[in-house]
């Protein structure tokens, strides 16, 4: 079976399978277990949304939007830039590095060297639980995807 297009509404629905999973047995075992106790009381509760963008595909900027509730995701799909105002969290990452993340780049890296940005939102509340949302950005980064069709300007 092929892998889904990036950014595909095929791509985004197996990212709502995996972050409902959770992190990997093995990515558990990386950590001690009070980081991962932090990580589920924080899923336990979270109530906000991202629209995380990536900003230079053709045809303009799409976002994978994905909305927490009672411990799951309830809803990520991928939208347009009016859509993705409403997210709680607006972010945004550019092709290549959306494709290193993909490509196995460190997620905290990924946010600590602002490779994603937060564009919209109130970042003090963001960054209170910006562990559990950088391993959400790993998981996000594992979910197979084909990069072959998609073209950057």
């Amino acid at each position: 079976m092929s892998e889904p297009e990036f950014f595909s509404p095929q791509w985004a629905a197996a990212v709502q399978d995996a972050l409902a999973a959770g992190p990997s047995d093995p990515d558990r075992a990386g950590k001690l277990p009070m980081y991962w106790g932090f990580f589920d009381q924080i899923k336990a509760s979270y109530p906000a949304s991202w629209a995380l963008g990536c900003r230079d595909l053709p045809g303009g900027p799409a976002y994978l939007f994905v909305q927490w509730g009672g411990g799951t995701v309830t809803d990520c799909r991928i939208t347009g830039p009016e859509e993705a105002r409403n997210a709680t969290y607006q972010l945004g990452m550019d092709y290549a590095d959306w494709r290193a993340l993909h490509d196995g780049y460190d997620p905290q890296r990924t946010v600590m060297y602002r490779k994603i940005l937060v564009e919209e939102g109130n970042v003090l509340e963001f960054f209170k639980s910006v562990y559990f949302f950088t391993e959400c950005l790993g998981i996000i980064g594992k979910v197979p995807a084909s990069f072959s069709a998609v073209a950057v300007h």
